[in-house]
């Protein structure tokens, strides 16, 4: 393992996005498939596994006023432009949102779950235009393109292949350690553009003080409703900023934010907390980025063994990404930061995801709130021993340890939940 490896994978993972990124990643695959066909589909076939499915039913897609799939499907067709990725919909003006509204209505769209996939990210689009056909496939991660064919003829087929599996071989496989000193001896150049992400979440907080998104949960904490109970202070502002551009993004506010591993909420959680406890205490923008990469790095990490998608909510995963980054800032070292995701994992595991929805702020406060007190007792040295529950006192297996819950331990959890939506 070498910085290199590991900075191509943050590189990787923290990127920009528009909207939520299940349903984004469904425009993407339509955008995709309608290039291939060359035309405006007569009609649009999309299959999906159901944890993509569950993510994009009660999200607002960017600029539209609508909410769910069938419209992002509609965009993707109308405006999307699949180079831009998880920005696809960046380009989807007022006008080409009615255009999309108008095909809608008139367009045969079936969006159905698949069933059969075992994969946790699974988009299938088939798109068809009198006697002409195309059929995209994404899978494994948001942009993942692994199959694309034209009237039956394939111009990409990587699932399973020889290149996709070495690819996965060259990723690093991270300790905590190793995102420790990487974050806090890389050569500050290769961070920098972390001040991106700075820049996108905060901003997509501060959209959100000024209109009527969601819940107003972080505008509520800003603008002084409930100052009265909860104060004024450092804590609250963490969780206005926070929550606020949680509230902004599943609304369907047009505004970009920094993803972690192919969320914007988690994102959101591992940058905005830290940003604003750095801001507020006056700390050096050097230990600010290495900050942000301390967290960012964290939630890439724990993400490579719980998976993209699981039943377990990704804000617990993030949260525990910030409260490393603001132990950090307040003076921890590692043993701090250990001492920290010990207390993050003995409290918010099991919190589960019902799909992305507006309501999502308040589970980003949920975590944030105990990220921040996890670095606080971290910091006093007080911290969830091997005593207590799923705490190892090997911070790695302790990880683990939420990971196979998440991933293993949750998958009949998953499809409880599932079936619970999809029958209301």
């Amino acid at each position: 393992m070498n910085y290199s490896q590991i900075n191509t994978l943050l590189h990787r993972e923290v990127v920009p996005a528009i909207g939520c990124t299940e349903p984004i990643a469904v425009s993407l695959c339509v955008a995709r498939a309608c290039e291939v066909l060359g035309s405006l589909p007569e009609r649009i076939v999309v299959n999906l596994s159901p944890n993509i499915y569950k993510n994009a039913m009660g999200v607002g897609i960017p600029n539209t006023g609508m909410t769910g799939l069938p419209i992002a499907v509609a965009l993707g067709a109308i405006a999307g432009k699949s180079e831009y990725e998880l920005e696809v919909l960046k380009d989807a003006d007022s006008a080409a949102v009615e255009r999309a509204k108008s095909y809608l209505e008139s367009t045969d769209i079936k969006i159905d779950i698949d069933r059969q996939t075992t994969q946790m990210l699974y988009i299938c689009v088939e798109v068809y235009n009198g006697e002409n056909s195309a059929k995209a496939i994404i899978s494994g991660t948001h942009t993942n393109f692994t199959y694309i064919s034209r009237n039956g003829e394939v111009s990409l087929s990587s699932e399973g292949s020889a290149e996709s599996e070495q690819a996965a071989n060259d990723e690093p496989q991270l300790t905590l350690n190793a995102v420790y000193k990487f974050a806090t001896t890389v050569d500050l150049s290769l961070i920098e553009w972390l001040e991106q992400a700075e820049k996108l979440n905060i901003a997509a907080a501060e959209v959100s003080f000024t209109g009527d998104y969601g819940h107003g949960l972080g505008r509520l904490m800003h603008n002084g409703a409930t100052q009265s109970i909860l104060g004024n202070t450092l804590f609250t502002k963490i969780l206005s900023y926070t929550s606020g551009a949680c509230d902004a993004r599943m609304s369907g506010a047009m505004v970009p934010v920094m993803s972690n591993s192919g969320s914007g909420n988690q994102g959101i959680s591992a940058t905005v907390p830290v940003v604003i406890f750095g801001r507020e205490t006056g700390v050096s923008r050097d230990k600010l980025l290495r900050a942000l990469a301390l967290s960012h790095l964290t939630v890439v990490y724990i993400k490579q063994s719980l998976g993209r998608l699981s039943a377990l909510c990704g804000c617990v995963v993030a949260a525990t990404g910030s409260s490393c980054g603001i132990t950090y800032l307040m003076g921890g070292e590692f043993r701090e930061v250990c001492f920290a995701v010990k207390n993050m994992v003995a409290n918010l595991t099991g919190m589960i995801c019902d799909g992305a929805k507006p309501s999502c702020s308040l589970k980003v406060t949920s975590g944030v709130s105990t990220a921040v007190l996890s670095a606080v007792l971290a910091i006093e040295q007080r911290h969830t021993t091997s005593l207590e529950g799923i705490i190892d006192d090997d911070v790695d297996k302790c990880i683990a340890n939420l990971t196979n819950i998440g991933r293993n331990g949750m998958r009949e959890t998953d499809k409880l939940i599932l079936k619970i939506m999809t029958e209301k």
